[in-house]
């Protein structure tokens, strides 16, 4: 007998059916015991009778997270009705037979039957392995799933080419302090910092190209919104006539996303209370005219042209209040706290860049970058570089390259925003900080 998945089960009354899966909870109840399995479709209650003495017998010795194979009959559930998708209240298994295929050693550090699963942050990530399996945990995982499956699916349906760069890098992509030094044979490497290096060639090669891949970043941070390694998701894109073609590709990008989500994922959005709005015109503001909202409606005053994270949320208020939008782009940061390849606005103490915020958090940043080979040398030695340092990185443009631009999406910071979670740490299966290499 071939398995049956659980939430086919509904539509399969009446016959004798083989499942697979983990014991959720065990009940007892006078002579009876109630089974909670669970497989990747959903949960069902199995219940086992005395009459049947060998999976009765089985049934006894069965407690959470045994993974068990039964053979059973599918019933209509007394006052359940039949139900479509996940199984759980409308049909229950009549048990006939049970095999334990493997089971716990030793007593479980956690439960993870509960529905409003709260744990510690440190007891949550300790006992990963264990812990990812609670349902309403593993839908964060189903969203975060929907989320990078929608982003490439729209970057093919534009025109984009996926593409996979390097992580082992001879040198730190864009200067600075914050990589990773690793050593290669008898070198030293660095842990790509980004594929912007490698995603700007891409654009000479195949003018649209995307990567959803791991970036390193060796900042001690202790916030609840960064950590040291995790998945982006990079476009770059030839032939624009300006970072308005950039900042209009991703608005789009961003609507097909979240409306996946909101249509594929609505059980596992539920379970976090989550609604997302739809999509539209995002507006675009500069920099200096968001500080000076900052400053009016909210009495905060930056002492640089830069933005906090405090700010960051108060501008998110400001454009849900004004606009009833939950993103909003900011434009034109100061040349000097942006790399060097960024291109410089008409006043040149201004750059053709952006961040995207959502919620409250940057997820992206962006904007249109220096294609002339002499400009490029010029912009790096501005910032106190070494042309001889990016000498494979100039090789780019000293064969043409087209005016290009693109962005960089931090996937987790999304997932966190959309769920409302207070800690992106728990966007990540086995998330990688200052303090945690395990498990």
């Amino acid at each position: 007998m071939n398995r049956t998945l659980i939430n086919e089960t509904p539509n399969l009354i009446g016959q004798t059916v083989k499942l697979s899966g983990w014991v959720n909870v065990r009940r007892d109840h006078g002579k009876l015991i109630f089974i909670d399995l669970r497989d990747r479709t959903g949960s069902i209650q199995m219940v086992i009778i005395p009459d049947k003495e060998d999976a009765y017998k089985t049934a006894k010795e069965v407690r959470s997270e045994f993974v068990i194979e039964v053979e059973g009959l599918v019933k209509q559930r007394p006052g359940g009705a039949k139900k479509e998708g996940v199984a759980t209240g409308g049909v229950e298994i009549e048990v006939e037979k049970m095999t334990v295929l493997a089971k716990p050693e030793g007593d479980l550090p956690v439960d993870i039957s509960e529905d409003d699963f709260n744990l510690h942050l440190d007891t949550l990530l300790d006992h990963r392995v264990l812990t990812l399996r609670n349902e309403k945990v593993k839908a964060i995982f189903n969203v975060y799933s929907e989320i990078l499956s929608a982003y490439a699916e729209f970057m093919k349906k534009e025109g984009f080419v996926e593409i996979k760069t390097p992580k082992i890098l001879s040198a730190a992509t864009e200067g600075g302090a914050n990589f990773f030094k690793i050593k290669y044979f008898e070198r030293e490497a660095y842990l790509a910092q980004s594929p912007q290096f490698y995603k700007q060639a891409g654009a000479g090669i195949f003018e649209r190209v995307f990567e959803v891949g791991s970036v390193f970043r060796a900042e001690p941070h202790y916030t609840t919104r960064h950590v040291n390694e995790y998945i982006g998701m990079d476009g770059e894109m030839a032939f624009i006539d300006s970072f308005e073609d950039v900042m209009e590709e991703l608005e789009k990008t961003m609507a097909h996303v979240m409306k996946n989500v909101s249509e594929k994922c609505q059980n596992d959005l539920r379970k976090y209370e989550a609604e997302i709005l739809p999509v539209g015109s995002i507006p675009r503001i500069k920099l200096t005219e968001a500080l000076d909202i900052l400053e009016k409606e909210y009495g905060k005053k930056m002492e640089t042209v830069d933005i906090d994270s405090e700010g960051e949320r108060m501008i998110c208020d400001w454009a849900k209040k004004n606009h009833n939008s939950d993103f909003v782009f900011l434009t034109h940061y100061p040349t000097a706290i942006r790399p060097f390849y960024s291109m410089p606005s008409a006043d040149p103490q201004y750059t053709e860049t952006f961040d995207l915020l959502f919620m409250g958090v940057e997820i992206a940043s962006g904007g249109q970058r220096i294609h002339d080979y002499n400009q490029l040398v010029a912009a790096i030695k501005k910032k106190k570089l070494k042309p001889e340092d990016f000498e494979h990185y100039l090789d780019i443009f000293k064969y043409g390259i087209p005016p290009h631009g693109g962005w960089g999406l931090g996937s987790e910071r999304i997932v966190q925003k959309i769920l409302g979670l207070k800690s992106i740490k728990e966007a990540i299966l086995f998330p990688r900080d200052v303090k945690r290499l395990t498990p």
